[in-house]
């Protein structure tokens, strides 16, 4: 009798060891197959967003320093200006991590054109050539169609080319009648026509900045929308369904083991 009660006891031990590493492997595998947690991101979305309006105030900032100056034949014009073009390499730098080094130079190239194009049209004013100021005119508008249409080709969904048109048709807009006004000497015209500017190049600013987290939200610790009827990819229920499923094999190996045990007894 004593020799059956040890060779069951033996038996048990083994079940109980076999269920001991079971569970182990159950509470391994609740770390690796569980939904992982977003790790946190270099640069928020805010931070993203405070840092694009920042470059695009820089931008608006300066031209106006250049208008004043120019105007008035200031000796300091040369300095803004250099200083205006530098901002256009912050804003093609800008674009780098999420577009590559090519199309960040390239959205440069072109905002650099764009600056040296309101200093051709601000100079023609100066001068009251009206054929090189429309020629000056014409060329600034077909280069603010371009950045329109290499900004919207990057991210057509969250930048349409409609939409890209209008907002930099809206700042060419506004800058002509800032300069206008402030070449005319309309002083408080010229403050009041930099305000709704500013206003302007914010709100082209936010949808530059929400585009982009909206293309590469991993860049900004979030993840992209699931679609619609598809399960997730980062575990969900099925990852609870399969170790629902190894601890319940675990608890039945366990009380299966007792119950033989407690027969065999009988």
């Amino acid at each position: 009798m004593k020799v059956l009660h040890h060779g069951l006891a033996k038996v048990l031990a083994k079940r109980q060891i076999r269920s001991a590493v079971l569970i182990a492997l159950v509470i391994s595998l609740t770390g690796v197959l569980a939904p992982a947690t977003p790790s946190v991101a270099a640069t928020s979305s805010l931070d993203f967003r405070n840092a694009m309006r920042k470059l695009w105030e820089d931008h608006i900032t300066y031209t106006r320093s250049y208008i004043v100056e120019a105007g008035a034949d200031l000796p300091g014009k040369d300095a803004t200006a250099q200083r205006l073009l530098a901002n256009q390499d912050d804003i093609g730098n800008a674009i780098k991590p999420f577009y590559g080094d090519a199309a960040g130079s390239q959205l440069t190239t072109l905002l650099k054109d764009h600056i040296l194009g309101a200093v051709d049209l601000i100079a023609a004013a100066k001068a009251g050539d009206n054929a090189k100021i429309q020629a000056a005119s014409d060329k600034w508008y077909a280069n603010a169609n371009d950045i329109a249409a290499f900004l919207s080709s990057a991210n057509p969904t969250n930048w349409p080319l409609g939409t890209m048109q209008s907002e930099m048709k809206m700042h060419l807009d506004l800058t002509t009648t800032e300069a206008v006004d402030q070449l005319k000497g309309n002083y408080a015209a010229s403050v009041a026509d930099y305000d709704k500017v500013h206003a302007e190049i914010l709100g082209m600013a936010d949808i530059l900045s929400t585009g982009i987290v909206n293309q590469f939200p991993d860049k900004f610790g979030m993840q992209a929308p699931s679609q619609v009827g598809m399960p997730s990819t980062g575990g969900g229920v099925s990852t609870y369904i399969v170790l629902g499923t190894l601890i319940a094999v675990a608890l039945s190996m366990i009380m299966g083991g007792g119950a033989i045990l407690a027969r065999r007894r009988a």
